[in-house]
């Protein structure tokens, strides 16, 4: 039991909390869950739902443990307590768990659509890339790891094909957002620098207008996003301001992990507005479990 502890904390089982969130956003915006204007969760408009959160678990379970593996050597120095330095999993074995998550998730996806596919195939491809060289890259390596969000949002779009040629630029503001922690992270372990987390601040504010500027879509209602939006704001900007005047590691990393894990709150903003206040809330409900199985798995 404790080996396969050690396999599962490699997927980072809070954070695909996050990345399920991320699914159900995008399904929300494409449509797929409306009929007659009204949320639709019938077993019809659920079916291809269930198949890209395998999708999703599979990418991001699969991505975060290559992380891993490329760190491997890394980690002996940085983060020994992490499952592969430690002894409790190795090497051979998350490679192939890594790889065995990866094709799970494009083949759940290939059950919705080819389009699916090639989404999920893109971003499996976009994670491996930052797990093997974008992550050494001070500028491109955030934008990297935020693409790999942003085609997850995507994902939950592709539900309906025709959805991805309207709203294909959502997955921008992912993007951003998570080139913000991107960047916020690189310092978890020596305390991070001013440049970066001031850099961060702009972003978040980045993303704020950008999801501000989703009312001007017909589909979108911003009254019922705006609770959701404070919510949103009061979990990431406490811990990333404390951490600017402490420069602390601990408060970087604090920093990160609300981050991370306000992805879910983020998400749920977006989806109230594209399909009611309702949704939104079921999103949300998402959040709870990720900071409970945060309790007992690491985050970053």
């Amino acid at each position: 039991m404790a080996q396969v502890g050690a396999y599962l904390r490699l997927m980072r089982p809070a954070n695909i909390v996050t990345a399920i969130a991320d699914i159900m956003m995008g399904y929300a915006a494409s449509g797929a869950l409306l009929s007659l204007f009204e949320v639709d969760l019938s077993a019809q408009n659920l079916h291809p739902l269930g198949w890209l959160v395998l999708s999703t678990i599979g990418l991001y379970g699969g991505g975060v443990v290559f992380n891993d593996v490329f760190d491997a050597e890394l980690d002996r120095v940085e983060r020994p307590e992490r499952p592969i330095p430690s002894g409790r999993a190795t090497l051979a074995g998350a490679t192939t768990l890594g790889a065995l998550l990866l094709v799970g998730g494009v083949f759940a996806a290939w059950q919705v659509s080819a389009m699916s596919a090639a989404i999920a195939t893109i971003v499996a491809l976009l994670a491996l890339l930052y797990d093997w060289k974008g992550k050494h890259q001070s500028l491109l390596g955030p934008v990297n790891m935020g693409a790999c969000r942003g085609g997850n949002l995507l994902l939950g779009v592709s539900a309906v094909p025709a959805a991805l040629e309207e709203l294909w630029f959502i997955a921008l503001i992912p993007i951003v957002y998570i080139s913000a922690i991107t960047m916020v992270s690189r310092g978890e372990v020596h305390g991070g620098n001013q440049a970066a987390l001031k850099g961060a601040v702009f972003m978040y504010a980045a993303v704020f207008a950008g999801i501000i500027s989703l009312a001007a879509l017909p589909q979108f209602n911003l009254v019922y996003c705006i609770p959701f939006l404070l919510l949103f704001a009061y979990l990431i900007f406490p811990p990333l301001l404390k951490a600017m005047s402490a420069k602390e590691p601990k408060l970087i990393m604090k920093a990160v992990k609300a981050g991370v894990l306000s992805l879910i709150v983020l998400d749920a903003s977006m989806a109230a507005g594209f399909a009611g206040w309702q949704y939104g809330l079921l999103v949300l409900l998402l959040l709870p479990v990720s900071l409970y199985i945060a309790r007992n798995f690491a985050v970053t």
